[in-house]
């Protein structure tokens, strides 16, 4: 069985792409010109949105090496006692809307440091699992489209990333 898995994994992408020829070729596509102006497409967009991400990363850079992160972290402290959130989480919870990769390193740091399996451990993965990086998202989909102002986009967002963050920790309180 999991020789044939094995080799279905291995055959799915060249598969993908064999069926799209076929389809292309049927439908009468020019299908090597269709993919160069996509690549071209995705490069301009590349290209437009490099500023913002370079912008993005250098700010969660500083964030974190110029220890501005921790006062935030101690800023929100009094909140997340009120509300029973594990302060151990909050730098997961600042970090998380603004950069995946960021939260991913922050991940595997507390992974190591609390336990995966720990209630700390598990909380992080299902928030990890359960919120989106909101402004890194915006930016991409927005920047790529030209559009400037995202009206509400951003505090329902924040708002889905607040229970998104809510809800691991009760859930994961509730299955400990």
């Amino acid at each position: 069985m999991t020789i044939i898995m094995s080799w279905l994994s291995k055959a799915a992408i060249p598969g993908l792409i064999i069926i799209i020829l076929i389809f292309g070729i049927i439908k009468k596509v020019p299908v090597f010109d269709t993919f160069l102006e996509g690549a071209r497409e995705g490069l301009e967009t590349t290209i437009r949105i490099f500023p913002v991400l370079v912008g993005i990363m250098l700010g969660i850079e500083i964030l974190s090496k110029s220890g501005a992160l921790d006062m935030i972290v101690l800023l929100f402290r009094p909140l997340a006692n009120f509300i029973k959130i594990p302060e151990e989480i909050l730098p997961m919870a600042i970090i998380r809307p603004i950069s995946g990769s960021a939260s991913l390193g922050l991940l595997s740091k507390q992974l190591k440091e609390y336990g995966p399996d720990s209630l700390i451990g598990r909380t992080l993965s299902v928030l990890m699992g359960s919120t989106e990086t909101i402004f890194y998202t915006i930016t991409v989909y927005y920047g790529a489209i030209g559009v400037k102002k995202t009206r509400y986009t951003l505090w329902v967002a924040l708002i889905a990333g607040l229970a998104g963050l809510i809800s691991a920790v009760v859930v994961c309180r509730i299955l400990q």
